[in-house]
C-alpha cells in the first residue's frame, strides 16, 4: 500500500465518521419517517370517532322515537310514514342528512321473531337503496321493532384503513328497539 492509499483510506474514514456524526437535518429526516404513518393515525382515530358518535346519535333517537309508539303517540295521532320519519329527522339535529334516513317499524308477533338485524341493502343503478321499510305502529300490546339506518359516508385512510361494511364504499350505522306497546297505548 502506497502512503498515497493509506492517505486516501483515511480521508474516506474521516469523512465518513464527520457524516455519521453531523446532526443537521438530522430532525427533518426523523419527521419525515414519522409524519406520514402519525397522520394516518389521526385520520383514522376522527374518522373511528366520527362513526361511533353518530352511532350512539343514533342510539338515543331511535329509544326517544321508540317511546312514543310505545305509549301511543303515535298511533293515537295517526301519523304517517312520512311524518313519523319527520319526526325521527326532527331529533337529529347534527351530523345526519334527513332525506338519507331510513326507518323501519314492524310488528312482530313472537319475540323470537322479532328482526332487529342489520339488513341487506340492494342498490339500484344509481346507487338508491331499493329496500321497502315497512310502517306499522301496532296496536295496544303488540310487539313492535323500530329500526333506524344511515349509511355513514367513510373516507378510506391512509395506510389501508377502511371503515366500510358496504359495497358502495359507507358504512351502514343501525339501531334498533324492540318494545311492547303499553295496553293503553291506541
Amino acid at each position: 500500500m502506497t502512503v498515497r492509499d493509506a492517505t486516501t483510506t483515511k480521508t474516506r474514514r474521516n469523512r465518513c465518521a464527520a457524516f455519521a456524526a453531523d446532526s443537521k437535518g438530522a430532525t427533518a429526516v426523523e419527521f419525515a419517517l414519522v409524519a406520514a404513518p402519525f397522520l394516518a393515525l389521526v385520520i383514522a382515530l376522527i374518522q373511528t370517532f366520527l362513526v361511533f358518535f353518530a352511532q350512539q346519535l343514533l342510539e338515543t333517537v331511535v329509544q326517544q322515537s321508540a317511546r312514543l309508539v310505545m305509549t301511543g303517540q303515535v298511533q293515537s295521532a295517526q301519523l304517517t310514514k312520512d311524518v313519523f320519519k319527520q319526526k325521527v329527522c326532527d331529533q337529529i339535529v347534527i351530523l345526519f342528512n334527513c332525506s338519507d334516513l331510513m326507518v323501519d317499524l314492524q310488528v312482530a308477533n313472537t319475540w323470537s321473531s322479532a328482526n332487529t338485524g342489520m339488513p341487506s341493502l340492494t342498490f339500484d343503478a344509481t346507487g338508491a337503496v331499493k329496500n321497502a321499510w315497512q310502517y306499522d305502529p301496532g296496536d295496544a300490546g303488540d310487539i313492535v321493532v323500530l329500526r333506524v339506518m344511515y349509511q355513514w359516508p367513510v373516507f378510506l385512510g391512509p395506510l389501508g384503513f377502511n371503515l366500510s361494511n358496504l359495497s358502495n364504499g359507507n358504512r351502514l350505522i343501525m339501531s334498533s328497539a324492540a318494545f311492547q306497546n303499553e295496553p293503553g297505548a291506541t
